[in-house]
């Protein structure tokens, strides 16, 4: 049966994006994102089965969250083991994301999904960073006021993520809308089995 690697997440506007774009350069050998990759994940899933991937489509359907007003502020870096390995911009304000990301948790919780191992830090990756990439803190201090205007995030987007040699492809299976139109979104999973069932699943 063929599996289907998940996530939770949403989608900056186009402008918002093509602020980021713009600041991707300044760190050599670095991995930069494209504009389809640009996105705020709310909850990494993972590996599931047809069935489990249209029992989770299923279950974000019952999502009811207003929408998120927020804002780029910054930018920053994740280590690992000492070595940085991906920049990223800040997204505020922290805690109604973190309320956003709650419900999500709990929604994917009654479908058998586990809870999430670590903390939620409400962020766009720009780049990826291997060994052999350059410094990063020239990167860091040029765009350390990096800021957007106030924008907001009116859907939730259950994405599939495909592997392939030129780094992953994001295709958004369902979408699911906030505010005054979340009470709708339970209509939006009707397509999910068809989209689900496809590899790779994707909506216009």
């Amino acid at each position: 049966m063929a599996s289907h690697r998940l996530f939770v997440a949403l989608r900056p506007p186009r402008l918002v994006r093509a602020l980021l774009t713009a600041a991707m350069h300044g760190i050599a050998r670095a991995r930069w994102q494209d504009d389809d990759q640009l996105h705020l994940t709310l909850r990494f899933i993972g590996e599931v089965d047809r069935h489990r991937a249209e029992d989770i489509a299923a279950a974000l359907g019952a999502l009811y969250a207003p929408c998120v007003t927020a804002r780029i502020a910054g930018v920053d870096v994740f280590d690992h083991q000492g070595r940085p390995h991906m920049v990223w911009a800040r997204v505020e304000p922290h805690e109604p994301l973190a309320a956003l990301h709650r419900k999500v948790d709990q929604l994917l919780a009654r479908v058998g999904v586990g809870p999430e191992t670590h903390s939620f830090t409400p962020h766009v990756t720009l780049a990826r960073l291997n060994r052999g990439a350059g410094p990063v803190a020239p990167f860091l201090a040029l765009n350390s006021d990096l800021a957007s205007p106030a924008f907001c995030f009116d859907r939730v987007i259950l994405y599939e993520s495909e592997l392939g040699h030129g780094g992953s492809r994001y295709h958004p299976v369902v979408r699911y809308p906030l505010g005054e139109n979340s009470a709708t979104s339970a209509a939006a999973t009707a397509e999910t089995s068809a989209h689900v069932a496809a590899k790779p699943s994707s909506l216009p």
